[in-house]
């Protein structure tokens, strides 16, 4: 790979647990990539504010990288997730759905355990891993949970990697003629406090993504 790309990391944050679990996937990933993906976690921007400011602040990081990687555990989805998924569908965003949790859930008979709206979209792979099957193998060989755990986040990361390396070899579906217009509604469609810079970087953004050969 020639380039630097910068990789969105979602998922749900909001305890210790996934917190901790986001930054060691990113660390792992920029580190098995040899530091051609660069993980921008949403835990790491600025959280103070109201709560319309910190929505703001994701979509324009999300908008600001080149790929995403949204973590799809649970039962139901992570709803904030999702909205960062189907919005960097909208701006063709090359994507991989991570999935761990081996529980099944959703409304596909067959197919991807999650509703079936949020499957089937273009420039997107899915790396589905079971982890305790993962875990339980790895404490056997490692014997402790820490060094099982990390052979896990070790495994779950060359996966990212993979998927990412697929996916933005992808070609792009978003035409040259509709992208500098999808683009500029997209920085203004959220309702974002500073429409008018939002819109100038978009322009921008679009326009070093189609340098990139991403657009």
């Amino acid at each position: 790979m020639a380039e630097t790309y910068r990789v969105y990391l979602a998922g749900e944050l909001f305890s210790a647990k996934h917190l901790m679990g986001n930054a060691a996937l990113g660390d792992c990933v920029e580190r098995r990539s040899g530091g051609w993906f660069r993980c921008v976690l949403p835990q790491d921007l600025p959280q103070g504010g109201t709560a319309r400011a910190i929505r703001d602040g994701d979509l324009q990081a999300l908008m600001g990288c080149d790929a995403a990687v949204f973590n799809y555990d649970g039962l139901e989805l992570d709803s904030g997730t999702v909205v960062e998924f189907l919005f960097a569908k909208f701006a063709d965003m090359p994507a991989v759905l991570l999935r761990t949790d081996f529980r099944e859930a959703g409304d596909q008979k067959e197919g991807e355990p999650w509703n079936l709206m949020t499957s089937f979209y273009p420039r997107t792979e899915t790396v589905r891993l079971y982890s305790m099957e993962l875990y339980q193998e790895a404490l056997r060989e490692r014997g402790t949970g820490m060094a099982a755990a990390s052979a896990v986040v070790e495994r779950v990361g060359a996966e990212v990697c993979a998927a990412l390396e697929k996916v933005l070899a992808l070609p792009a579906v978003l035409g040259r003629e509709m992208g500098p217009a999808v683009y500029e509604w997209l920085a203004v469609m959220p309702g974002v406090d500073n429409g008018a810079a939002a819109r100038e970087e978009a322009g921008r953004l679009y326009r070093e993504k189609v340098a990139k050969g991403l657009l």
